[in-house]
């Protein structure tokens, strides 16, 4: 008698990327897929004022927004202690801070400044993060950034370190806009337009009798 294999499961995730060498920092996987996502996108018209004749015109793509709520549990890890050291030190705490590495800068950055504004510099730049991709299986890359950022930490461990949280985090899809055509990010937003437009190709089609009309007047 032969058992089924189940299909693997893809997990959902962020990569950082370096926005200069592209090469990649960190790949963070959910540990459990979102139930839902959420996703909106607001127009980018031209046609917004009194020109008639800028009506149907687009300034440039649309800006899209996701929104989830993803958990993080530790209580498989905790039945096999001696496979988990970190978590039965630390529970999930750790799991937690490389999410928050999406919004906060890096001490070394921070530092960096300090000794810039020490030696005199007039104008220092404001500090560029890594390049965030969400990932939603392999049809779906785009470069994010983090607009909203919320943990709630739901259970704890004797020594108070959290072991279940819920992470909602919405993100807002970077364009050419935002990034132009020349940044790895806006060649990765490209791509991610070209598949949306390859997946509409693949919708079926209909006639108008389908709306119950003959035909436009």
């Amino acid at each position: 008698m032969t058992t089924p294999v189940s299909p693997r499961l893809i997990k959902a995730g962020i990569v950082m990327v370096d926005p200069q060498s592209g090469q990649v920092r960190r790949v963070i996987a959910l540990q459990y897929n979102p139930d839902s996502l959420s996703r909106s996108l607001q127009v980018q018209g031209a046609g917004e004022g009194t020109d008639r004749s800028e009506a149907l015109r687009l300034k440039g793509p649309a800006v899209e927004t996701y929104r989830l709520e993803a958990e993080i549990d530790a209580a498989d890890q905790l039945e096999f202690p001696d496979q988990h050291r970190a978590v039965v030190e630390a529970g999930i705490a750790p799991q937690l801070a490389v999410l928050e590495s999406l919004i906060q800068p890096r001490t070394a950055d921070l530092l960096s400044r300090r000794a810039l504004a020490a030696s005199g510099t007039l104008e220092i730049a404001p500090m560029e993060s890594a390049l965030a991709l969400f990932v939603w299986g392999a049809q779906r890359i785009a470069p994010v950034r983090v607009t909203d950022f919320s943990i709630t930490e739901e259970a704890f461990d004797p020594a108070l370190n959290p072991i279940r949280a819920k992470v909602s985090l919405s993100l807002r899809v970077l364009s050419v806009d935002d990034l132009g055509f020349d940044h790895k990010g806006g060649g990765l937003f490209m791509a991610y337009l070209q598949s949306r437009e390859r997946l509409a190709g693949k919708a079926a089609t209909f006639g108008f009798d389908a709306l119950g009309i003959g035909g436009l007047p």
